[in-house]
């Protein structure tokens, strides 16, 4: 019988493999359309807390504008006020662009993640990829939460989870937390299933 992790692994890298090829066109034009709509760079890269606490590059299609994390953090202080007021989420960003906003939609932005779970960093289903600073914000605004950390760096986290097929980013994050160290201590290889062919009706009802 072959271990959780070995399976999880198995049904990771087969699923990534697939979606890549059943969306080769999008690899194709998306990146052309964002240079055209913007120019340069294609992807956008960002710093996430993985398994065990080690940060990796988490990558998406860009659908902000250039140098956004820059603007955020050291240009405009009023709008880092309002991420960190509403759980380190915007209804409108004023940094995503036209092209962006429908990216996002369609959850085409996040595509790029599959090479992350091909390189072993992410899984296709486990808990949201968070940014440490708002790890430790959040941890400190909801010290309940504290508790759910251990349990939510033990696996990778995934493209899609319990969060996002419970009501995304209209979770508080407290909900989520707590969504996430549930997902990680009850992991198994059914509940994976059960949420991937739950995302793509989620992913629907986003529109």
């Amino acid at each position: 019988m072959l271990s959780f992790e070995t399976q999880k692994r198995i049904l990771d890298i087969t699923v990534a493999i697939g979606l890549l090829i059943l969306f080769l066109p999008i690899w194709v034009l998306i990146p052309l359309i964002i240079c055209v709509d913007s120019g340069l760079p294609i992807f956008f890269s960002h710093r996430r807390v993985g398994k065990n606490g080690k940060e990796f590059n988490l990558l998406k299609f860009r659908s902000m504008i250039q140098g956004a994390d820059e603007f955020l953090h050291n240009k405009n202080h009023q709008l880092l006020k309002k991420f960190k007021d509403n759980d380190w989420k915007l209804q409108n960003d004023p940094r995503i662009t036209q092209l962006g906003k429908m990216l996002r939609s369609l959850t085409i932005d996040e595509f790029p993640q599959l090479l992350n779970v091909l390189k072993g960093e992410m899984s296709m289903v486990g808990p949201r990829a968070y940014v440490k600073k708002e790890l430790e914000e959040q941890t400190k605004k909801y010290p309940e939460t504290k508790k759910f950390v251990k349990d939510i760096l033990s696996v990778k986290p995934g493209i899609t989870g319990p969060w996002q097929t419970g009501g995304r980013n209209e979770v508080a994050f407290k909900t989520r937390a707590k969504m996430d160290a549930l997902y990680s201590r009850k992991k198994t290889i059914y509940k994976d299933l059960e949420i991937l062919f739950k995302t793509p009706k989620a992913m629907i009802s986003k529109w």
